[in-house]
């Protein structure tokens, strides 16, 4: 299994509507990658943290993985123009 962790960047004022956007963007990923366990989005708690998002991602492979990204672009099309550009991505894999 590999699980990603993504911390994304909104953009001021644009919170709100970034929650909006990511309600359906993580069913649409559910219900669309089937090697996809988990994408679950979480806000980040402290105020230098009050516009950023936290992506918990697990993945039965790393053929998963491949498809979630190939497919990235599309999934994000309403959610990129709330983003600031760039993205902080772990790639973890599983002790046990």
């Amino acid at each position: 299994m590999v699980t990603l962790i993504a911390i994304v960047e909104v953009k001021e004022g644009k919170m709100e509507e970034a929650k909006e956007v990511l309600k359906e963007m993580a069913l649409q990923v559910k219900a669309s990658e089937s090697g996809t366990l988990e994408y679950i989005p979480h806000t980040v708690k402290g105020k230098d943290n009050k516009n950023k998002i936290l992506f918990y991602e697990k993945y039965e492979s790393g053929e998963a993985m491949k498809t979630h990204m190939a497919n990235l672009a599309k999934t994000s099309a309403k959610l990129t123009p709330l983003l600031v550009p760039g993205m902080d991505l772990k790639t973890c894999f599983e002790i046990i």
